[in-house]
């Protein structure tokens, strides 16, 4: 992925998630705004956009250089 570079000791994978998000424009989320679920269709059915909450599929957890987990979005599920 183009400007993104992810530690090579923590196993990051692709997940479907919900995310808090009330601006959806960024491109990464810490892992206390992620909520990983098992499929896309549970992705699709928890999303609420009224309570900001939207469904995604991500990269991650990777380590940011603050020291936090951050997931990454591939692409917005809509």
């Amino acid at each position: 992925m183009k400007g993104i570079q992810l530690e090579q000791t923590i196993a990051v994978g692709e997940h479907f998630v919900l995310i808090y998000a009330p601006r959806a424009k960024r491109g990464r989320f810490p892992e206390n705004c992620v909520e990983i679920v098992p499929t896309e269709e549970a992705a699709r059915q928890g999303a609420d956009p009224g309570r900001n909450i939207h469904a995604a599929k991500v990269l991650g957890p990777s380590r940011s250089s603050e020291g936090f987990r951050v997931f990454y979005i591939v692409n917005w599920l809509t």
